[in-house]
């Protein structure tokens, strides 16, 4: 290997990491903006922020306007990644903690496979499909065993969110074969922008002053970082370090996030929450093998 390639490739991870690091993040970080914002503000309201980043770069780098045609497939890509997502992971945060979260939300990898397999016309090998099986058990069992032992609101959001970012993000995927990654994600935003801002409007606090500043800086994190830089770190170590290798990375996610909890917001980390953590994620990397 070339001293340029093997560069190439370390920075691919460097950029990967970090990446991942900002959306391990966004759980316990919406928790906190949930302690005095609207569920419907938070959840929309960082898509609103992203988007006028998102314009100054479209304008500022001259990106040509998407044809008609690609439309509805960006409003595929708005319904998950935009709306889908950052709404029901957010309406979830309200009743349980951000590491429990991390185990549902840790199946998105296998999720995101799935799709795009579908998407693509593969078939995935029998393997596949056991080890999704066995990664989606496994959280049923988690959310089962977990509190009441029924399935609560805040499983059905979480589960939700997992179905509706992947499939975004698999339509996304196909869109960056015209657009490139990160302009389909802030021309996803732009586009939302007109549709998402009197909703945003109508939930927004009937005074801003009063909000405390751990409260805002949350917010602001998940709305420029979350939603907005961390797709650039990720997509950019995609590019440099290979989709394969680069993308093993998000394994790390769910720990991650279980750790930023645990400072963040102070959630206790359990040996149960870590054992569910691993299953599901040795499940995502078997799967993803395989498929």
């Amino acid at each position: 290997m070339t001293n340029p390639q093997a560069k190439k490739d370390s920075m691919g991870l460097v950029y990967g990491f970090l990446g991942v690091l900002i959306f391990s993040i966004t759980l316990p970080a919406t928790r906190i903006a949930l302690t005095e914002f609207d569920p419907i503000f938070v959840g929309l309201g960082r898509a609103v922020i992203a988007s006028v980043l998102s314009l100054i770069l479209l304008v500022t780098t001259r990106q040509p306007f998407p044809h008609w045609r690609f439309l509805p497939s960006f409003a595929i890509v708005i319904s998950g990644a935009v709306v889908g997502f950052p709404l029901l992971s957010t309406l979830a945060m309200r009743d349980t903690s951000a590491s429990y979260g991390a185990v549902i939300i840790g199946l998105l990898p296998l999720a995101t496979a799935f799709f795009g397999v579908w998407r693509a016309g593969e078939r995935p090998s029998p393997n596949f499909w056991i080890f999704a099986i066995a990664g989606s058990g496994l959280v049923v069992s988690f959310a089962l065993t977990s509190g009441t032992g029924t399935i609560k609101f805040a499983d059905l959001a979480l589960l939700g969110a997992v179905i509706t970012a992947s499939f975004g993000y698999a339509e996304g995927t196909i869109l960056a074969r015209t657009f490139g990654s990160w302009q389909v994600v802030c021309w996803a935003l732009v586009l939302s922008f007109p549709f998402i801002l009197p909703i945003v409007l109508m939930h927004s606090p009937s005074s801003f002053a009063t909000i405390s500043g751990n409260v805002w800086l949350s917010f602001l994190y998940i709305s420029c970082f979350s939603m907005f830089l961390g797709f650039f770190a990720w997509y950019r170590g995609l590019f440099l370090g290979g989709i394969a290798r680069v993308g093993q990375l998000q394994l790390l996610q769910p720990f991650l996030t279980i750790i930023a909890s645990a400072f963040l917001v102070g959630e206790a980390i359990t040996l149960r929450t870590i054992s569910f953590a691993l299953g599901v994620v040795m499940c995502v990397a078997l799967g993803r093998r395989n498929k």
